[in-house]
C-alpha cells in the first residue's frame, strides 16, 4: 500500500476542494429551480473534475511507488489496473 507523501497531498486536496465548490454550486442550482440543461453541464464538469482528482492520485501513487517504495519490482500491477478500472 501506497502512501502519498504530505507535500503531494495539499494540490490533491486543493483539487477535490475546487471539485467540492463546484458541487455546491450545482446543488444550489438544482435548488433554485435553475435551467436543466446548465445544471447537467456543470454536473458533468464537477464529474470530470472528479475523475482527473481520481486519476491524479493514482499517478502521483505509482510514481512515488517506482521511484521511492522499491521500484518496478514492488509494484503491484493487479491493484494498480483495478484502481485504474475503478474510475474508468
Amino acid at each position: 500500500m501506497v502512501q502519498l507523501q504530505p507535500d503531494t497531498v495539499r494540490p490533491l486536496s486543493n483539487r477535490l476542494k475546487r471539485a467540492q465548490g463546484q458541487l455546491n454550486a450545482v446543488i444550489r442550482m438544482l435548488e433554485e429551480g435553475q435551467d436543466c440543461e446548465a445544471v447537467v453541464t456543470q454536473l458533468a464538469a464537477v464529474s470530470r473534475a472528479l475523475d482527473r482528482a481520481g486519476f491524479a492520485v493514482i499517478a502521483t501513487g505509482l510514481k512515488q511507488c517506482l521511484t521511492e517504495d522499491g521500484g518496478a519490482d514492488s509494484l503491484d500491477t493487479k491493484k494498480m489496473e483495478k484502481l485504474f478500472l475503478s474510475l474508468a
